[in-house]
């Protein structure tokens, strides 16, 4: 008998009834009429009373307001209903102090018509509201399908009617094997989806048990109650993901039971900041709490800190820029306070102070400690203890202090006691919570017969002389130049150059800058350091150093202090600014511009030649900050335990399938020392889940890839002959393999393509026919039909070349009619030149929609040119002819007025918003009848997104071509 699949049908069945064993009452529910008179009738019994069509029309229109975002504020709020009768009544949506005191139901298949209709798979409604969708594939399928589809809904159909949908707070993918959850964020990557796991960090992928453990009526309640995080800076939804969770209750549940200490362990990169946030936020909660004092042990933490908790809720923390501040917080009626260590210590420390505080030592105080293992804590822990006489504390750290790293220092568990929740590394590179780091080894210390010495022998070299001699550091700078483009994409990404010493990084920043006014380089290279006498760090070791962000304490170096305002002035020349560093204020304030454009590549609005390429630190910015685009660091000092994997963990952060590892490259061997700290911070076979593969692994995987590819195709012709859905499904995700496994082997140093057995042409081949598909399914969208390659993730962002658009190509035409004619081997080179145009048309996505007009151009437009001037006139004339037939082609078939349609692009382009389906009906001459209207939409849409596309985007700078 043949064994068969499962289908979605059959699995959403077999979900719907496990939930109904949940105490999920089964509803249904075809379409919005029916879900509006359901929410009617659920609201009516959860508050107890009965609506008039008309009170209920005004509950509706209160609903209906606003985005997502904001709709979970009204969820979360009461409607102050004005009644028939002239009474008032207070409406509840959603009972977030009693949670499990809402009333649950579930439904399927509900339809909603917006610009195309789309049936959901399973909603949970709580009150009537549509507050958790579970989209479900087939087993076997890929969940990113389930992910882009929900995409789609965003864009479809959430919007439409009086858009209840778009109340949902929690998002639910499965394929019965794998299941994960996300909140409601259209902007997310699909790598921000979770798996649901238990307190020991066991991931719960099964669909039943995922239900059982995740969508029990009382367990999501409490999610959306009180895990679920509005964003206000950004305006969107976060959800905390389990090992978060299990880490806030259990502080919770500390407090609750007493006041005994604890402290959590989650790795660097792990989203500390939004779990210690939620900790001070439902500890406050509690009444016998008098305040939740947030202690950070640096001015840039404090800075960083202050600003991502008031993201989450402006002005619910007020960052202290002075001890006497503190104070005052202190003892006044601010709940959360965000301070530094140094600041707290002087607080409890000083007379001045002590009368003023006396009205709060003997109350209920909640500390909690970022990165608790610094070094100051000791002598803090143990006056914090003696002053507040209920003081609670606890602590949260990536890379705790243990007995095999504690280096003179008291342990984290002497400290805080008990561990209450640990997450590390290897935990969070399975849930793709942080990425692998790829480590390369260059400039070892070696003999002169290439082998290493032993540690005796090291021990008794004058090492400092050895490190700093200016040939070494010149040969460092170089490689760094010539490998810079490779190890970030082409400067997608940014890089750290982290050294032992302030003298020998201005050794660096001077080769820097001297190279590039000798034209070898345009790399932007920065620097920050502090001109206190605790900036050098100890090679003895390899840990950390702290220095002091605000410029205070220490004893000030004048010529450490000239340097640094010689290079700030670099920086003002740079980017048109003022900055100095005259006084500890001034030294911030460049430190915070220095960060924040560090930081500004993160951002969609990001223009190129405004970031920072390379930043050179001593110890700054190698713990504690966070930017997604930084995926390098180049370490010439020594690094060892914590302070090695703070370090590493700066370049980890996740972003999209670009970023496949953090890049990390040693000029001193620490691969000791490396394995040292991965054997510490997890495990000693933890090796191969924190690095990525050697080269010659990673090639060997690649060629492996390649014989599976041929099982199904054995050229590139071959690919057009698939019949089978199936089989174009097996192509797809076995030829995306090798372009992420290309993505990777592009960042080694060492990468040659005569190592893989597909050579580079065959590659941009067999890329060709991988968009060809790409294409046809693109078109194949305004067809009702549903294939299994809908959606499909193409990630064509591995295979874009940012630098190649139209001016791209321009320039390569204008190469081929500028060629000297009386070569004898001319025409061959033009044949050779015009081919590798031809070649790069149809494997660049970028261009894919404009190939067949620039072909065009070439086969009609480029014969008799013989300037590059010509040329671009005669291009400029063609595009614009060729953008104005189409344009009048498109409103001719679609009958549609060519103004009112010319502006509904113009507000497509602007809002990158699909246009709501009456928009696009008003610019219809002749409108159409209900039947034909959403096709006719659909239709629209496309054809209006794919003229944009192939007239307006990617063009570049034709001004320079």
């Amino acid at each position: 008998m043949t064994a068969t699949i499962q289908s979605e049908a059959q699995l959403e069945a077999q979900l719907v009834s496990r939930l109904g064993g949940l105490g999920w009452t089964k509803v249904t529910i075809p379409d919005t009429a029916a879900l509006e008179a359901n929410l009617k009738a659920q609201l009516e019994a959860h508050n107890g009373t009965t609506f008039s069509d008309a009170e209920f029309h005004r509950i509706l229109s209160h609903l209906g307001k606003g985005s997502p975002f904001e709709k979970a504020k009204t969820l979360r709020d009461r409607f102050h209903l004005p009644r028939d009768d002239g009474s008032s009544f207070w409406v509840e949506f959603f009972n977030t102090t009693d949670w499990c005191r809402n009333r649950y139901q579930v439904t399927t298949q509900v339809t909603q018509v917006g610009s195309y209709k789309n049936r959901f798979d399973v909603t949970l409604l709580i009150n009537g509201l549509p507050l958790v969708q579970i989209e479900l594939k087939r087993r076997g399928m890929e969940l990113k399908e389930a992910f882009n589809q929900i995409n789609r809904y965003h864009k479809h159909s959430f919007w439409a009617g009086t858009a209840l949908f778009q109340y949902v707070q929690i998002f639910v993918i499965s394929n019965g094997m794998n299941t994960r959850y996300f909140a409601n964020n259209r902007h997310q990557d699909f790598k921000q989806t979770f798996p649901w796991a238990n307190f020991e960090n066991e991931p719960v992928n099964k669909l039943d048990a995922f239900a059982d453990a995740f969508l029990e009526k009382c367990h999501i309640s409490k999610m959306i109650a009180k895990y679920v995080v509005l964003h206000e800076s950004d305006r969107i939804l976060m959800v905390l993901r389990p090992y978060q969770y299990h880490a806030v209750e259990a502080i919770v549940e500390r407090v609750k039971g007493g006041r005994k200490n604890g402290y959590v362990w989650h790795t660097t990169g792990s989203g500390k900041t939004l779990t210690s946030f939620k900790a001070a936020q439902v500890v406050v909660e509690n009444p016998k709490v008098e305040k939740v004092v947030f202690v950070v042990d640096r001015a840039d933490l404090d800075y960083q800190t202050t600003k991502e908790f008031n993201h989450f809720s402006p002005g619910s923390i007020d960052g202290t820029d002075n001890t006497a501040a503190l104070v005052k917080q202190l003892t006044d009626d601010t709940k959360v306070i965000v301070t530094t260590i140094q600041k707290l210590n002087t607080a409890i420390s000083r007379d001045r102070y002590s009368g003023k505080l006396d009205e709060v030592k003997d109350k209920r105080m909640v500390f909690i400690f970022d990165e608790c293992h610094r070094s100051q804590f000791g002598e803090t822990h143990k006056n914090i203890v003696g002053y507040f006489t209920r003081a609670q504390l606890f602590g949260f750290t990536g890379t705790p202090i243990f007995a095999d790293n504690k280096v003179g220092r008291r342990t984290t568990k002497d400290l805080f006691g008990e561990r209450l929740h640990r997450y590390v590394i290897t935990d969070a590179i399975r849930d793709d919570n942080v990425l692998k780091f790829s480590v390369e080894y260059w400039g070892k210390l070696k003999r002169k017969d290439g082998t290493m010495p032993t540690d005796e022998e090291v021990a008794g070299l004058n090492l400092k002389e050895f490190y700093e001699n200016p040939d070494r550091i010149e040969g460092i700078v170089d490689w760094i130049l010539e490998h810079h483009d490779k190890k970030t994409q082409k400067r997608a990404f940014s890089a750290i150059l982290c050294v032992s010493s302030v003298e020998v990084l201005l050794k660096y920043y001077e080769l820097f800058q001297r190279k590039r006014a000798e034209g070898k380089h345009d790399l932007k290279v920065a620097t920050v350091f502090t001109f206190t006498a605790n900036e050098d760090d100890s090679d003895a070791d390899g840990l950390i150093g702290e220095p002091d962000i605000g410029g205070e304490g220490g004893v000030a170096n004048p010529h450490t202090r000239d340097k640094l305002q010689a290079c700030v002035d670099d920086y003002n020349a740079l980017y048109g600014t003022g900055h100095s560093v005259k006084d500890g204020k001034a030294f911030y304030a460049y430190y915070k511009a220095v960060a924040k454009r560090m930081k500004s590549r993160d951002r969609k609005d990001f223009q190129t030649g405004k970031g920072i390429d390379i930043l050179l630190v001593v110890n700054m910015f190698l713990t504690g900050f966070d930017a997604k685009t930084l995926n390098s660091l180049y370490v010439d000092k020594n690094l060892r335990y914590h302070g090695l994997i703070q370090a590493f963990s700066r370049t980890n952060r996740i972003l999209g399938q670009r970023k496949s590892q953090g890049n990390i490259v040693c000029f001193r061997n620490l691969k000791p020392k490396v394995d040292e700290a991965i054997t510490l911070f997890s495990n000693k076979e933890a090796r191969e889940t924190i690095l990525v593969e050697p080269y010659d692994d990673v090639v060997n995987e690649f060629n492996s890839v390649v014989q599976d590819l041929k099982k199904i195709v054995a050229k590139p012709d071959d690919v057009d002959g698939l019949a089978s859905e199936d089989d174009i499904l097996a192509f797809v995700t076995t030829f995306r393999k090798l372009i992420r496994l290309m993505n990777v082997l592009n960042s080694f140093v060492e990468f040659d393509s005569d190592d893989l057995e597909m050579s580079p042409q065959r590659f941009e081949d067999f890329k060709s026919k991988y968009l060809d598909i790409h294409d046809r399914t693109k078109s194949d969208a305004a067809d009702e039909r549903e294939s299994i390659i809908d959606e499909i993730d193409f990630e064509l962002e591995l295979i874009r070349r940012d630098e190649i658009n139209v001016a791209y190509i321009l320039a390569l035409l204008a190469a081929i009619v500028e060629a000297p004619e009386d070569d004898e081997d001319a025409e061959e080179t033009r044949k050779g030149k015009t081919k590798a145009v031809l070649d790069i048309l149809g494997s660049e996505p970028r261009l894919r929609s404009k190939k067949d007009l620039i072909e065009e151009f070439m086969a009609t437009y480029l014969i008799g040119r013989r300037s590059a001037d010509e040329l671009k006139e005669a291009f400029e004339g063609y595009w614009s002819g060729k953008k104005s037939d189409a344009f009048q082609r498109i409103c001719k078939e679609e009958d549609l007025d060519p103004e009112a349609f010319s502006q509904l692009m113009q507000a497509y382009t602007f809002s990158d918003k699909e246009p709501l389906a009456d928009d696009v009906v008003a610019t219809l001459k002749t409108k159409p009848g209900i039947r034909e209207r959403a096709k006719r939409v659909k239709q629209i849409i496309a054809r209006m997104i794919g003229f944009i596309e192939t007239y307006d985007e990617n063009l570049g700078d034709l001004d320079s071509a």
